[in-house]
């Protein structure tokens, strides 16, 4: 029910989510590859056929030039050039197979990766998606996740493809003579040394790419959705500011990410001349002295231009990679930020008294919101929590529903803490009811099977029943109609019906309610207060009231000042008390 706050619109973007380190990437991309391990045995198998059918082709040329120079005749060289033909076949024929294997291959682990981040970010507290910002987890689900999906499907095989294919081929000119695979080998000295000056920077370059974009998306989504706020305030320069900047250091990490490139290809390229040039010389004076066949040395220079080829298509793609392999240290990041699972190891609270002993919070490195506050909630009590603006009100529900952990002592629920229950069984005993409501894409149904997962339709029903929602009985499909904007467009108070019916279905003895009702239109309000007073029938309830009418009808009164709790009591003996609480209801009332 509750939802993160998001980046203010006068403020600095949140900080983002953690990276993971290489080596938890590269243990994550293994076990995506044990998980499809004979999909990637074949896809291995052909890369390797494949390579061994283009190695043929060389060595049977420089066969022909040998038989022509022993006089063979013209039926030799057209039985060569016949089984020159159906190698360079067969490659074709192998490389297609492995491209059909290697694509289905990252099709199914993009589906992995895919699901792994909806799940791992599901499981993300509110408070750290509030922290990091809509932005960076958006970023992330997009752009980063397609990133790895498209090396996975295209560049890993391609980079196999020719890894495989270099391996061979530097095999065979070895094979034909030790001294000119020595030549070649030397040769590519220098693509190495530029391959290592490009991996030693891209991973850093690219990181400060992705977050630089993540930090934009940030901007712009906390920019647009509080685009009133922004005019209201007279903020449009600031926010124009702020945005121009963050495209300015997205422009700058590019521009470095660019830079790695434009040394990396150019260098390669006058790299892969040198080994052919190095054979041909130094073959050229060995057959001058008949160490070696005119034959040997062309097909050591064909293989070497042959290599050109794989080595390329390694360096083209080691940008995508380098990129891809941040991307893919931010999606498994996100894992990281759910943090230890809960402590409470299953524990199930010993009834349902909530207790706050020494609570202290401070958000960051900021000021202690709250301050030493004792305070007992009673199973089955009405509690309103008053006070004035930045008393530590939303602080306090946010501590009783386990958004958040206290800094100093501690909030427990029959004598669990909070903040270590299983998301499940927290869900059983508080719940938090804000102003934020949320109509999920999908059916009515899958709307309210979020809260109950296995709930049928009896029950689907009861919980539309007790919070008013007729309206879904009139609906074409009932509860299969889809909602949103190709679906019904559910209104205000049809959505907020949505959300209490959720909480019925999730039945926890503890509501926390953070005015509720606070952003609706009177008429909805009232439409919302009945179907709310259904729901509240039977609970704990405790009420962040705004409206000291909420206070007035509630068991007791908790009275927030300044993070600290300066009295508790029923509203008629704080009033005759006439402290705090007798002045914000004089206040109330204009008097």
């Amino acid at each position: 029910m509750s939802a993160g706050a998001g980046a203010g619109v006068g403020g600095d973007a949140a900080p983002g989510l953690p990276v993971a380190e290489p080596a938890a990437v590269a243990r994550a991309a293994v076990g995506l590859i044990r998980r499809d391990g004979r999909a990637f045995a074949a896809l291995l198998g052909l890369n390797a056929l494949a390579a061994g059918a283009g190695l043929v082709a060389p060595w049977l040329l420089g066969r022909v030039i040998d038989e022509v120079g022993a006089g063979a005749g013209v039926a030799t060289v057209d039985r060569l050039a016949l089984a020159i033909l159906l190698c360079g076949l067969a490659q074709l024929l192998l490389i297609r197979w492995a491209r059909l294997v290697g694509h289905r291959f990252g099709e199914r682990t993009l589906a992995r990766v895919r699901e792994g981040y909806v799940t791992r970010a599901l499981a993300l507290p509110p408070s750290v998606v509030e922290r990091a910002g809509q932005g960076d987890l958006a970023a992330r689900g997009t752009t980063d996740v397609s990133a790895v999906g498209g090396t996975l499907r295209d560049a890993a095989p391609d980079v196999l493809i020719a890894a495989l294919q270099a391996l061979f081929v530097l095999g065979a000119v070895f094979a034909l003579d030790p001294r000119l695979g020595a030549c070649g080998l030397l040769g590519l000295v220098g693509c190495w040394f530029s391959l290592r000056w490009y991996l030693r920077r891209a991973r850093t370059a690219y990181l400060a790419e992705g977050a630089a974009n993540s930090e934009l998306a940030e901007l712009l989504a906390a920019t647009a959705s509080g685009a009133r706020t922004v005019e209201a305030l007279g903020l449009r320069e600031q926010r124009l500011a702020a945005c121009e900047a963050a495209v300015e250091r997205c422009r700058t990490t590019r521009m470095r990410t660019l830079f790695l490139r434009g040394v990396l290809f150019p260098t390669t390229d006058l790299s892969f001349v040198v080994p052919v040039v190095a054979v041909l010389l130094v073959g050229g004076a060995l057959h001058a002295r008949d160490a070696v066949s005119l034959g040997t040395v062309v097909a050591a220079a064909l293989y070497l231009q042959q290599l050109a080829n794989p080595l390329e298509v390694i360096l083209m793609w080691a940008e995508q990679l380098q990129s891809s392999g941040a991307s893919f240290a931010r999606v498994e990041g996100v894992g990281l930020a759910a943090g230890p699972p809960p402590a409470a190891g299953g524990r199930a609270p010993d009834g349902d008294l909530i207790e706050l002993t020494g609570v202290g919070y401070a958000y960051g490195t900021g000021r202690d919101v709250l301050r030493d506050l004792d305070l007992t909630v009673r199973p089955g009590e009405r509690l309103a929590v008053v006070g004035p603006s930045g008393a530590g009100k939303t602080t306090l529900s946010r501590l009783l529903a386990g958004v958040d952990a206290p800094r100093t002592g501690s909030v427990t629920v029959g004598g669990v803490p909070v903040a270590e229950l299983a998301p499940d069984q927290l869900r059983r005993q508080i719940l938090l009811v804000t102003q934020e409501h949320h109509v999920f894409l999908g059916t009515v149904r899958d709307n309210l099977l979020i809260a109950a997962p296995t709930a049928g339709d009896g029950e689907l029903w009861a919980a539309l029943e007790t919070v008013g929602a007729d309206w879904v009985a009139e609906l074409p499909a009932g509860l299969d109609t889809g909602l949103g904007a190709t679906g019904h467009r559910a209104d205000a108070a049809q959505a907020q019906q949505l959300a209490l019916a959720r909480v019925v279905l999730a039945d926890p003895h503890t509501l926390v309610l953070d005015e509720a009702t606070a952003l609706l239109d009177p008429a909805t309000a009232r439409h919302t207060e009945r179907a709310l007073a259904a729901v509240l029938r039977g609970r704990t309830v405790v009420a962040i009231a705004h409206r000291l009418h909420t206070a007035h009808d509630a068991d007791r009164v908790a009275v927030l000042q300044d993070g600290r709790l300066t009295e508790l009591g029923p509203h008629h003996e704080l009033v005759a008390a006439d402290g705090a609480y007798a002045a914000l209801w004089r206040s109330w009332h204009g008097r």
